[in-house]
């Protein structure tokens, strides 16, 4: 799957999330940096003030001088972080399950074709 649509553009002055390797913190400042996010909350704060929050099932984080890029997949987003654990769950519980079952379906074809080797190797 690829990224289809810009989930939001704005202005910030802080954008903080959880990578693969551990939480970080973006300020404009910052040197480059670029990192493979891990499913969770990124919370951004406007150059007005305030919180704002996006939910992602994983993704990549750019930071190119002062712009910071998100690409996901799946995102979220919300002005709660309450709300953003209920629409988290919901949402990406519905993607696990369809993960799994397609997960499934390409193991029995697998399994499928190497029984079908094995016979015509016999």
């Amino acid at each position: 799957m690829q990224p289809t649509h810009i989930e939001f553009d704005q202005e910030v002055s802080r954008v903080s999330a959880e990578g693969i390797n551990g939480s970080f913190a973006l300020l404009e400042r910052h040197i480059d940096f670029a990192t493979a996010l891990a499913p969770g909350v990124l919370i951004y704060t406007p150059v007005e003030g305030g919180e704002g929050y996006l939910a992602v099932n994983g993704g990549t984080v750019v930071k190119r001088g002062a712009e910071v890029f998100v690409s996901t997949v799946e995102a979220v987003r919300g002005d709660r972080l309450e709300d953003m654990r209920r629409a988290v769950a919901e949402r990406f519980r519905e993607l696990d399950e369809h993960e799994q079952r397609a997960r499934y379906a390409l193991q029995r074809m697998q399994a499928d074709f190497i029984r079908k080797y094995v016979e015509l190797e016999l």
